[in-house]
């Protein structure tokens, strides 16, 4: 093989640097991000409630985490050439409106509807679709709360009406006993119940097939669950607990319920949850493929018929090269340019030729010492 010239894509470059030393910066931009918002959304702290703070500090942790692993997955080169080169097809000022009215299609089919997964299965789908809302709605809450930036309190007119205030500005009235008040204050309740009618169905699913049950870990798949069911039936506890038994054990079922909490939070950066963060970033790559499709097709070098498009195999070219890694024939060919059907077909002809000379060689190989016929070789 020869050197190969280096591949340019205009505005990309490999990563470059340390990716540990990358990773932290970004990383603690995030955890500081976090950080400034509380202090600043909270009206410098006057809104923040102290019992909280382990909320906060577990938030702080995740937000870190996340920098850093989401970095790091785009310090990879093949992910960041194609992450950059997707986005800068999307903001191609030509296309830019009609891109922009496909990124609310894909936001709305991969996001809110998740219509990717209702096409591998409807019990899938539902799982996944009552997971996310119940999950989207509890932080939509929980986190505000816990920054202060979102605070009711009673009118000093009427104990009866209570006022929310954003950012310290006020935003609402209502009375305790109005048509809206259920809603505001069983809103987590609501996001419980959806996610335990989720893990429901997940461990229905995974329960009734036997390729979930033979392919499943408890790390990957079972964990996720778990500390979601944990979260939510201790929240649905503290409910019973008021409602109910006129406060019974409460305090140390808040305590517990906090505790399930932060292990979430803190496992959110490392574990399955991080694809939540991943996934509006993978949307990118459906331009890509658009983009690809709509242009020239590579046509395989042993057999001509064309395999892929050539935007993709060229990309192909350029993240092997940023890996170090020398595909280039003598003759100049590539291997990206060889349809997969093909490299197969050369793979078993190299194994049969190899078979075939070790045979001849006086049975060097381990299945000629044996009397087994290599693969693609008859007896006689």
């Amino acid at each position: 093989m020869v050197a190969s010239p280096s591949a340019k894509i205009r505005g990309w470059t490999p990563a470059r640097g340390s990716d540990v030393v990358h990773a932290m910066s970004w990383g603690l931009l995030a955890a500081g991000a976090v950080l400034a918002g509380i202090y600043f959304g909270s009206r410098r702290l006057k809104d923040f409630d102290p019992a909280l703070v382990s909320y906060a500090g577990a938030t702080t942790f995740a937000a870190f985490g996340l920098g850093y692993r989401y970095s790091m997955w785009l310090r990879r080169p093949a992910t960041r050439l194609f992450w950059y080169r997707g986005w800068r097809l999307f903001l191609s000022p030509h296309d830019l409106p009609r891109n922009l009215a496909s990124l609310g299609r894909l936001f709305r089919d991969n996001i809110l509807l998740q219509t990717f997964i209702r096409r591998r299965s409807i019990l899938r789908w539902g799982a996944h679709w009552l997971i996310f809302w119940g999950c989207l709605l509890a932080a939509a809450v929980t986190f505000p709360l816990s920054f202060g930036w979102i605070r009711f309190e009673t009118a000093e007119q009427d104990q009866e009406i209570y006022k929310a205030f954003v950012f310290g500005v006020h935003l609402m009235s209502f009375r305790w006993d109005g048509a809206l008040s259920p809603l505001i204050f069983n809103i987590l309740d609501i996001s419980a119940i959806l996610v335990l009618g989720g893990i429901f169905l997940a461990l229905w699913r995974r329960g009734r097939d036997r390729g979930a049950l033979a392919l499943q870990q408890f790390s990957a798949d079972l964990l996720p669950l778990l500390l979601l069911f944990s979260v939510s039936i201790t929240g649905l506890f503290l409910t019973a607990s008021t409602h109910f038994l006129r406060g019974f054990h409460y305090p140390f079922l808040a305590q517990f319920h906090a505790v399930t909490v932060v292990f979430t939070l803190l496992y959110l950066p490392f574990g399955k949850f991080f694809h939540i963060f991943q996934r509006p970033a993978q949307l990118s790559i459906e331009f890509y493929r658009a983009a690809g499709a709509a242009g020239e097709a590579s046509h395989c070098a042993r057999c001509g018929e064309p395999f892929a498009p050539r935007l993709h195999v060229e990309d192909l070219k350029t993240v092997d090269e940023a890996l170090g890694i020398d595909y280039r024939f003598e003759n100049g060919l590539h291997y990206q340019d060889v349809c997969p059907a093909c490299r197969r077909r050369s793979l078993g002809l190299t194994q049969d030729a190899l078979w075939r000379a070790a045979r001849v060689g006086g049975g060097s190989s381990p299945a000629s010492r044996e009397g087994a016929a290599p693969p693609g070789v008859d007896h006689g």
